[in-house]
């Protein structure tokens, strides 16, 4: 069957049990890819073939029975390296994990296997997750299958890069700061960034594997796990499987994400955000987002240019200190009594992002919580928005791929319509728009950019409404054919 690895994680669902494939002969095409492609983009960087073909084999015999496991009955799939599943290490890109065998499943790992995946690969990340490209000390770098001299993003950048090199059907990824977006932005593929807590969080490094032994594990503010795919479809379809409430709570509450505000693309009332004086977005993005949306408003979709009444520059400054408080918070004492020591010499004008690292990390209890009152306000600003909007258009990422840069991360620069910029103002300002108000959002592929790399759009939704972004994702996929195959990677 033609290229039989590049098919919609449904359309294979369907596929094998329909017994048109087998489920094994499909973890064949993709071990056979990842022997053949995978060395090139170092996107997969560890696999369990011989759990996996079993799995595969016990597929196909429960189907011979009349048996279904579930949505996801027999498909291989990868996962992020963050995420913990028995049968391979969990290392997230760290030298001390690098002997880290998992005694159980991630909430999220075990969600899918209950639903009849076949989890066969982890694939490449930052250290602990926390950079915009994927490169580690453990596995190496991973490349853009669209030009292997850029990144693919981080942190689920080997993810998406597996995707778009047709190694994987589906993938999971977290996100506190674009981690899913920006992969897909940049690797020309679907990801979804959950509402915040809608998807259970154990299991996932950080925090460090061991601290929370039983059912009950902290999140960490701001950071979601949510699917990555090739199309949207597939993504309404894992987050119907791993929405759910965390164990402790699965005694009285239930969960089910309400269906999406409308159905057809003339239905859609539409508000953009396409660029902002503040946190400017490159013409090679902006012009492929503005031609999206002459497409829609020809289509018949209500355009207008309404935007949530949010000052930008305010909203990342909140975010930026909310957000360097979460993954610090079991830093080792020497260095955070350093970062302590500096505190007092910071200008207040000082809104770079080393500034704000400290800032974050040594933040008082009373000053996290000023901050989350203010939070509060944005998030209620967005709701007001949503009452009279569907879906927000706006950047996910407002530069396309970039080259592999392993230099120190506070004095890296991005080019932003030829001037130089702060590597992570650039990066983080769009994705924690969203983040810091805990709302979902989706990221589409629109087409490619005047440099031959992917541009994505990221369809922002109202607080626990994740199926509207999917859905209007879907729409723009059929106007825009969705996911393309890099160059060489047919």
């Amino acid at each position: 069957m033609t290229n039989l690895h590049y098919l919609p994680a449904t359309q294979q669902i369907t596929l094998i049990k329909s017994r048109k494939i087998s489920s094994a002969e499909l973890l064949e095409v993709y071990i056979e890819r990842f022997n053949r492609v995978n060395p090139s983009i170092n996107a997969i960087i560890a696999i369990d073939l011989e759990n996996a073909r079993a799995s595969a084999q016990k597929a196909d015999e429960a189907l011979a029975r009349g048996e279904d496991w579930g949505p996801l009955h027999g498909l291989p799939m990868t996962i992020k390296d963050t995420i913990e599943v028995t049968g391979m290490p969990c290392t997230s890109g760290s030298p001390k994990l690098k002997q880290h065998m998992p005694a159980r499943d991630a909430d999220v790992a075990a969600s899918l296997r209950g639903a009849g995946a076949i989890i066969f690969g982890k694939t490449n990340v930052p250290l602990f997750a926390q950079d915009f490209q994927s490169f580690n000390d453990v596995y190496g770098q991973t490349n853009n299958p669209w030009d292997v001299t850029r990144v693919p993003g981080g942190s689920s950048g080997g993810a998406a890069a597996a995707l778009a090199a047709g190694l994987t059907p589906l993938e999971i990824g977290s996100d506190i700061g674009g981690s899913i977006r920006t992969p897909a932005h940049f690797c020309g593929v679907f990801g979804h960034k959950s509402s915040y807590d809608v998807v259970p969080f154990r299991g996932h490094i950080p925090p460090f594997p061991g601290l929370f032994p039983g059912e009950y594990a902290i999140g960490g503010d701001i950071a979601v796990i949510g699917p990555l795919a090739r199309s949207a479809n597939d993504l309404e379809l894992v987050m119907d499987i791993i929405a759910r409430p965390k164990k402790p709570m699965q005694t009285a509450w239930k969960l089910e994400l309400p269906p999406p505000r409308k159905k057809t693309i003339i239905e859609f009332k539409v508000g953009v955000w396409l660029d902002d004086p503040d946190f400017p977005v490159d013409g090679l993005v902006s012009d492929c987002l503005s031609d999206l949306v002459d497409t829609l408003a020809k289509q018949g979709t209500q355009i207008t240019n309404k935007r949530p009444d949010i000052n930008f520059k305010d909203c990342h400054d909140i975010y930026a200190r909310l957000l360097t408080a979460v993954p610090n918070a079991a830093l080792p004492r020497a260095v955070f009594d350093q970062m302590l020591s500096e505190l007092p010499n910071l200008s207040e004008d000082d809104k770079n992002f080393r500034a704000q690292l400290i800032r974050g990390t040594t933040l008082r209890h009373r000053d996290w919580v000023v901050l989350d009152y203010l939070r509060l306000l944005m998030r209620q600003k967005w709701a007001d928005f949503f009452t009279d909007v569907d879906i927000l258009l706006c950047p996910a990422v407002p530069v396309t791929a970039f080259a592999h840069d392993h230099g120190d991360f506070f004095n890296r620069t991005l080019k932003v319509n030829n001037m130089e910029r702060s590597y992570a103002d650039t990066m983080l300002a769009w994705a924690g728009l969203t983040c810091v108000s805990y709302l979902p959002a989706t990221v589409a592929p629109i087409g490619t950019a005047k440099d031959g790399l992917p541009v994505g759009v990221q369809i922002v939704g109202p607080y626990l409404e994740d199926k509207t972004p999917i859905r209007l994702a879907s729409l723009i996929e059929e106007m825009t054919g969705g996911f393309r195959p890099p160059p060489g990677f047919e």
